[in-house]
């Protein structure tokens, strides 16, 4: 009888640009634009003017330059115009503008040999800006609070793009350089460093990052082939070109750029930046290549890693199964759960927060994770979005606070700034005991009130100019007519970075601690976790509840989750499962939490013991909820 050989993939390895091998360096360059290609190096053993061969019809450069080493500066000059940075280059030491730098992609001396990766189901997610989220804003400045987050229960952090950008400070989102890492950061040894201690003490790395646009200053991919088109455009800049004359190899620019980050820097997992802003009308679209490219990459190095996508379209396409005609990423953000929360606790009503603010759109997003499924959208002025019915729930990336839903108002102001402290400890329970994938944005479980404000350091006036004009057009869209923040001033920057120190102080303490204690649970009751139990969502007047049951019968307590979403005391029926008891295992009004500890600390919530029927005609049990408070019972044995 034959036996099937299972095909493992060969290593994946980056074919274009430049990189060290054997005495020299191997280079290749996709130029259709260009009729000659040179190489010139600034510094090392092959200093100087080097001509590359066309090898194609296709517009490639390739060649073998003897005595070329990493570290080595070089630009690449096409025809008879200025030299230019290389469109695949790994470092760019002295920023967008000036040469590249040779690095070696095995030089790195890894200690993660034994990690495989991380699950979507098991992730809760610490999204950060390296710039910001310390004194310093570098990689290696961020290692040492690694085990603080780890120890918090965070299981992965998520890095806001890191591809080179222009000057020193910037969101990521105007990035040029998809394969360099932010010199300002560390450059790519510091990326390296930061994976390697993030594994070491269990945490993934996700990194965001953007394919949907380049930024508009230091872009030079015009010079060298057709990487954008006419065809669509983006709000942020020109669209890729990933359906037209050349796309093939424009294609396989951006997804050599995803393998680059998996097989290079050991990534856990890419979050792909608004993806709704990637047009693509090939029969085989770009996510699902992508994703499957990726996977294979990955499996290839014994290691798992996820592709998931951020999108306004609330369409399960993107996570459906290929066989079922989807894309087959690992998962995306449902933004319609941080609608309905902020909406629900703000009272804001303005721009897309015109679609939410009952509790009904909250008990909506707490079943499904569109909440606008196909319903008509008042904000969009039609209907939006498909059912997500029979998609795990661990598809779905949750959160009540990002980088986006912060930074993108006028004055960056975070949710606790916005609401009182018991409603900020409703936002947290809600958040950690969804049925989804939560994502925590940096300084949220402490309370951090700083402003996450939009910032820049783009080295031309004018576009500086058009930055700040187009920032107060956006936010006079949202009715928000207030100050809005020089993006291009220093201490806009300064101004949002995180203060470790506050963790330690006062109500900030407490609020650590209500985190941890929520994530504490959520990792010891496999219940608290995504797809793991059967869910039953009961509302009523201001007030939600969330039971979840073991799929199995007697296989584990059950949980009961209780929340009061009102600004008034609250009198809950439960409607409980069969005759059991039920402890208080947390409650957000806790005294500890800087609540005033109204909700008793021991409640039996009794059913007929002989029957899993209530008797005729019997009230149902009920829990007094203050205001703005969220409760947790276990099932007793």
């Amino acid at each position: 009888m034959a036996t099937t050989q299972l095909s493992v993939p060969a290593q994946w390895r980056l074919a274009r640009g430049v990189t060290p091998y054997r005495a020299g360096v191997r280079v290749e360059v996709w130029a259709p634009h260009a009729r000659r290609m040179r190489i010139r190096f600034f510094t090392g053993g092959a200093r100087g003017d080097h001509e590359l061969d066309r090898v194609d019809d296709g517009g490639r450069y390739a060649g073998y330059i003897d005595g070329a080493a990493a570290g080595d500066e070089y630009m690449l000059l096409l025809d008879d115009k200025p030299p230019l940075p290389d469109p695949v280059s790994r470092y760019q030491p002295r920023g967008v503008h000036g040469p590249s730098e040779v690095v070696d992609p095995d030089a790195f001396d890894w200690t993660d040999r034994g990690w495989q990766g991380v699950e979507m189901a098991e992730l809760v997610i610490y999204e950060l800006h390296i710039g910001t989220f310390t004194a310093e804003g570098t990689f290696a400045a961020a290692i040492p609070r690694l085990r603080d987050l780890k120890s918090l229960g965070v299981t992965a952090v998520e890095i806001m793009p890191i591809a080179q950008f222009p000057g020193a400070r910037n969101w990521g989102y105007d990035g040029v350089g998809l394969y360099a890492v932010q010199n300002s950061y560390g450059g790519p040894n510091g990326l390296k460093e930061f994976v390697d201690a993030a594994h070491s003490v269990g945490l993934g790395v996700l990194l965001d990052v953007v394919y949907n646009h380049l930024g508009p200053e230091g872009n030079y991919l015009d010079a060298y082939g057709p990487y954008f088109t006419d065809k669509y455009s983006t709000p942020w800049g020109r669209a890729f070109n990933y359906d037209d004359v050349d796309s093939e190899e424009v294609r396989r620019f951006v997804i050599d750029n995803a393998l680059h980050w998996i097989a290079e820097y050991h990534i856990d997992g890419l979050r792909l930046d608004a993806v709704h802003g990637i047009y693509d009308f090939s029969a085989r679209h770009l996510l699902e290549e992508l994703t499957t490219e990726a996977r294979s990459c990955a499996e290839s190095l014994g290691r798992r890693v996820l592709v998931i996508a951020e999108s306004d379209l609330n369409d399960p396409k993107l996570v459906r199964p290929v066989e079922e005609h989807g894309f087959g990423m690992a998962g995306q953000w449902a933004d319609d759960f941080h609608h309905a929360v902020h909406a629900l606790l703000t009272g804001e009503r303005s721009g897309y927060y015109a679609d939410f603010g009952g509790i009904e759109h909250l008990v909506r997003a707490m079943r499904e994770p569109f909440v606008y499924d196909g319903a008509y959208s008042a904000y969009r002025g039609r209907p939006h979005g498909r059912s997500s019915a029979g998609v795990p729930r661990a598809r779905f990336v949750v959160a009540t606070q990002n980088h986006d839903q912060v930074g993108n108002r006028a004055e960056g102001e975070r949710l606790c700034t916005l609401v009182d402290p018991a409603r900020t400890r409703l936002a947290a329970a809600l958040l950690l005991t969804s049925p989804y994938v939560p994502l925590l944005f940096m300084g949220e479980e402490y309370g951090e009130n700083n402003p996450f404000l939009y910032f820049i350091d783009h080295g031309d006036s004018s576009l500086v100019d058009a930055v700040r004009t187009g920032r107060r057009r956006e936010f006079e869209r949202f009715g928000w007519d207030r100050r809005v923040p020089d993006p291009a001033d220093l201490g806009t920057f300064q101004r949002s970075k995180i203060d470790w120190d506050k963790r330690t102080l006062g109500s900030h303490a407490r609020m650590l601690r209500l985190f941890r204690d929520l994530l504490a649970l959520r990792r010891e009751e496999r219940l608290l976790r995504p797809d793991e139990a059967r869910l039953s969502v009961g509302s009523g007047d201001g007030w939600i509840t969330l039971l979840r049951t073991p799929r199995e019968p007697g296989r584990s307590p059950a949980w009961l989750c209780v929340y009061n979403c009102s600004d008034r005391q609250a009198k809950v029926p439960i409607a409980v499962p069969a005759a059991r008891a039920w402890t208080l295992r947390l409650s957000t009004d806790a005294a500890g939490y800087g609540g005033d500890d109204r909700i008793r600390r021991e409640v039996a919530l009794q059913r007929d013991t002989e029957s899993s029927e209530r008797p005729t005609g019997a009230p149902a049990p009920i829990v007094s909820m203050p205001a703005w408070s969220a409760a947790l019972y276990r099932e007793s044995a």
